[in-house]
C-alpha cells in the first residue's frame, strides 16, 4: 500500500476547556517511526545544484537579502 493512500485514523482525548466544559481534542496525529532523511548521499537536495561550498553561500545570502531586507527586490518591486 502506497503512502499516500494510506487514511490516518485520528485518536480523539476528553479535555477540560477554559470555561471547566468537556470537550473532544485530536491526540498525537503524527506517524510514528523516523523521518526520511533528505540531503544526504545521493539525494542532495537542493545542493546538488552547486559543486562549491562558495557556490551555496552566495546562493543562501541572495535569498536572506531577499527575504529579509528592507528593500524590494525583482517583481516584488510592482506591489
Amino acid at each position: 500500500m502506497k503512502k499516500e493512500d494510506r487514511i490516518m485514523e485520528y485518536k480523539e482525548v476528553q479535555k477540560e476547556d477554559f470555561t471547566g466544559k468537556k470537550v473532544k481534542v485530536l491526540d498525537a496525529t503524527y506517524e510514528e517511526g523516523n523521518p526520511e532523511t533528505i540531503g544526504t548521499g545521493e539525494n542532495l537536495g537542493w545542493r546538488k545544484n552547486f559543486q562549491t561550498r562558495d557556490q551555496m553561500l552566495k546562493y543562501l545570502k541572495a535569498g536572506e537579502r531577499y527575504w529579509y531586507s528592507k528593500d524590494w527586490y525583482g517583481s516584488e518591486k510592482k506591489r
